[in-house]
């Protein structure tokens, strides 16, 4: 039997896929009413919302597809398993969410210069439903955001939470066009919710560039780590050190050491992912040991070496000179 990793890398999130079917089923019957309502009520903010809800479908298609590959083992081709497309789905959603934001935008735009009939009655009647669904999975997604970390989940939270202020917008909107026929507040309504759904696209889309590009994950701190493996005896330098997000809570560190030839290595590796394991989280680490002289890494070995000498030459005692008899 093949064993490509010490580790798994699956992702068993039950409470999340849990949520995202929940959400799913419930998106999918509302956008379908939408639809048919913003275009018999000719209204571009419900139009707009309805157009949202359409790729809050395909984003949580996306995000369960995620989850699902997340949770198959990893093979001798993908031998990180396939929590990667967790990040993908991520990205392609913040993407969605960014491009029906400028798309509201542009429509809105237009309308205020040419202002169309509006039903408000029908307007509010879908709005105020749309907003009783959109509480409920916005309230759904948050517990389980609570329960377990995904930034599927995270990027369908930002899609209803752009849903449910757009709902709310729709209702003020039909409300004020109502007792003062200003039909321009319709596509104002539009502008400010492709403003919100811009921004949270965008954060999803920072986030999830950040790990495909394989940064350090902001809430680690790499000199500090690499202080801590310093500090480990037998350490005398580290070197060549990388850490990275395979998918959200999945880290990954590679690091070269120099060590000391007189301790047992084992130990050194041993004491080093404790260190890493206990203080950080990380439970996925490469430790390549290396020794100064044989692996000297360029110039920065030879500096290495011209220190360690120096420092040696340092803590030696002064040879003590014997005074002449007389």
């Amino acid at each position: 039997m093949t064993d490509f990793h010490h580790l798994d890398h699956v992702k068993e999130q039950s409470t999340s896929k849990r949520t995202l079917w929940i959400t799913l089923l419930l998106t999918l019957f509302f956008t379908i009413v939408e639809v048919v309502g913003g275009i018999m009520s000719n209204s571009l903010a419900l139009l707009s919302d309805s157009a949202h809800m359409i790729s809050d479908v395909i984003a949580l298609g996306l995000s369960m597809t995620a989850i699902y590959l997340a949770s198959r083992k990893p093979n001798s081709r993908y031998t990180f398993g396939f929590l990667r497309f967790e990040i993908i789905a991520s990205f392609l959603n913040g993407l969605a969410l960014a491009v029906i934001a400028i798309g509201i935008l542009i429509e809105g735009i237009k309308r205020f210069y040419e202002p169309q009939e509006i039903d408000f009655k029908l307007m509010l009647i879908i709005s105020s439903i749309g907003f009783v669904v959109n509480l409920v999975l916005t309230l759904v997604l948050h517990r389980s955001m609570e329960e377990e970390e995904n930034l599927n989940v995270q990027s369908a939270l930002w899609h209803f939470i752009g849903d449910l202020l757009s709902s709310v917008g729709v209702i003020i909107s039909a409300v004020i066009i109502y007792f003062t026929g200003m039909l321009w507040f319709d596509p104002l309504i539009s502008i400010v919710i492709s403003c919100i759904i811009f921004i949270g696209g965008s954060r999803i889309i920072k986030e999830s560039f950040l790990i495909l590009m394989e940064s350090v994950p902001a809430k680690f701190n790499l000199e500090e780590i690499r202080r801590d493996i310093g500090n480990v005896e037998g350490v005398e330098d580290v070197h060549e050190m990388h850490l990275w997000a395979i998918s959200t809570d999945h880290y990954s560190l590679t690091a070269h050491v120099f060590i000391d030839d007189k301790i047992q290595p084992f130990c050194i590796i041993l004491a080093i992912n404790e260190t890493l394991k206990e203080k950080y989280g990380i439970t996925h680490s490469t430790i390549q040991m290396e020794h100064a002289g044989i692996h000297p890494h360029g110039e920065y070995g030879r500096e290495f070496l011209k220190h360690r000498e120096e420092k040696h030459q340092e803590d030696s005692p002064a040879p003590v000179q014997k005074q002449a008899m007389t």
